[in-house]
């Protein structure tokens, strides 16, 4: 029985830094897309990218609380980020605006998943607080998903 929680935990807690990385990487993204988005639609997509960021970057702490309350350690620098993170880093200044938000929308789904992966870890380790706060992470990465779509047509 201890090896199943031991495992289930250890599940929990790569989730979670898993969902850190991926919201710092995608942070990063969307600040770089924010600064650089040029063209007719500038100014929405300056300011969509900036809010979106916003959103972002202010889970990474109460995701990194997480995996400390669950006495583990979180990611530690940049080089941790990138082998714990499925989004792709966009070195490219000159990507269209469409396809800053085409890739921004196809990173939040990857978030989605992720976040969808710590829910159900996070039920399988009993980690109830976990469980409950998560509901609220997946609701806004939905609603950037939704933004993004809604912003292609």
């Amino acid at each position: 029985m201890a090896e199943s929680g031991d495992n289930s935990k250890k599940a929990l807690i790569a989730a979670l830094n898993g969902a850190l990385a991926d919201h710092m990487a995608l942070y990063m993204k969307t600040k770089n897309f924010h600064w650089h988005v040029a063209g007719g639609r500038f100014r929405d997509l300056h300011l969509l990218f900036d809010e979106q960021a916003a959103q972002i970057i202010a889970l990474v702490d109460d995701i990194g609380e997480r995996v400390r309350k669950n006495d583990e350690y979180a990611l530690t620098s940049i080089g941790s980020v990138g082998k714990a993170t499925n989004i792709a880093d966009q070195d490219d200044v000159t990507v269209t605006a469409d396809d800053m938000v085409r890739e921004l929308r196809d990173d939040n789904k990857k978030l989605l998943e992720r976040l969808k992966e710590v829910k159900q870890t996070s039920d399988e380790a009993g980690d109830y607080a976990t469980n409950g706060v998560v509901d609220d992470w997946i609701d806004q990465t939905e609603e950037r998903v939704w933004f993004l779509t809604q912003t292609l047509k």
